[in-house]
């Protein structure tokens, strides 16, 4: 059988290196893994076959470029792994002579711009933060107290973002003196009166939203636009960097059944990530996230066989039963070296 040639997007991106490996241990047959990013610097270029540059997924010529590679590599699948990559993908998505695993541009705009998630989540009667949509510094502040700062802790972020970039906890308990002397640059909690100074006047729309607190925990699987196909719940802890480093899978019909309805709603195709906050759900994602490996259950490859139409979404859903409640996956740091 000739290998299949895979390409993924955001080969730099901090799951990639499990992502590859996951690829390669199919158990089936050898891949040939293509990995493109905007950074040379990217990880990708050591631990994939082939490896190409491409502008940043949010540039219009984006797509055009994948696609040239798509062509010039023989590719038979698309994986991205970015959100960033998602929207160009999603809109040429017709275009590509291969399955693209995206799901359609309306999925993804809604899910990326965070206020239109929450709405919806409140409409499907699915749990999501009381939040203010704002725009610059005056509009954070008035939304900050109108939902209970400074009696208690709140916070913002861009309405469209990825992964914790540009989340920050507004807190007038805050040591900031702890903070300069003992934490490592990049804390995420400050006073109202601190953001207020940073931020804008305006040009930048911001969400303003209750503190969400307990333990953290996503579902991530495959979906079909209108259900899981096959998926699970997972917890999410020990954060680095805002990065989560330890997983476990659950058992939990509750998180799946909500996790239904918001891909129902949303016409989720391919893979998704779900994250809530205790029982507050904070985060949609329409892309593939960390995956916790078993020997038995190899998520990303399943994927790819039923992109190649290898496997239908009734062997798929069968499998369901394999997963592992309490399989523990430990992600940790490691390094390539080479001469110049």
């Amino acid at each position: 059988m000739p290998k299949t040639t895979i390409l993924v997007t955001a080969a730099g991106a901090p799951g990639a290196a499990a992502l590859f490996r996951g690829l390669r241990e199919n158990g089936e047959r050898d891949v040939r893994l293509v990995g493109v990013d905007m950074s040379e610097r990217s990880i990708g270029r050591h631990l994939a076959d082939a490896f190409h540059l491409v502008p940043p997924g949010a540039d219009p010529g984006y797509a055009d470029a994948v696609l040239e590679i798509v062509e010039r590599e023989g590719v038979d699948v698309v994986l991205p792994q970015s959100s960033h990559d998602l929207p160009h993908l999603a809109a040429a998505r017709g275009r590509f002579p291969v399955p693209v695993l995206v799901a359609g541009t309306e999925t993804v705009r809604r899910s990326n711009d965070k206020a239109e998630t929450y709405e919806l989540l409140q409409r499907i009667g699915v749990r999501g933060p009381e939040f203010r949509r704002v725009t610059g510094a005056a509009g954070v502040e008035a939304a900050a107290k109108e939902l209970g700062y400074p009696d208690r802790p709140v916070c913002f972020k861009p309405v469209f973002s990825s992964g914790s970039r540009g989340f920050r906890i507004l807190d007038p308990t805050v040591d900031r003196a702890h903070q300069l002397l003992y934490e490592r640059p990049g804390a995420v909690a400050m006073r109202l009166e601190e953001a207020v100074e940073l931020l804008p006047e305006d040009g930048v729309d911001l969400l303003v939203m209750e503190l969400a607190t307990g333990g953290e925990r996503t579902i991530d699987g495959i979906a079909d636009g209108k259900r899981i196909v096959l998926g699970h719940p997972k917890t999410r802890e020990a954060m680095r960097a805002g990065l989560a480093m330890y997983f476990e899978t659950l058992d939990d019909e509750g998180l799946m059944e909500t996790a239904n309805r918001i891909v129902e709603e949303l016409e989720i195709e391919w893979f998704f990530n779900i994250q809530l906050v205790g029982d507050v759900v904070i985060e949609v994602n329409p892309r593939i996230s960390t995956i916790v490996y078993q020997e038995d259950l190899d998520l990303p490859w399943l994927a790819i066989k039923r992109a190649l139409g290898e496997i239908s979404d009734e062997e798929l859903a069968a499998l369901q039963p394999r997963v592992r409640p309490g399989r523990i996956a430990l992600r940790f740091f490691d390094q390539v070296e080479w001469d110049q």
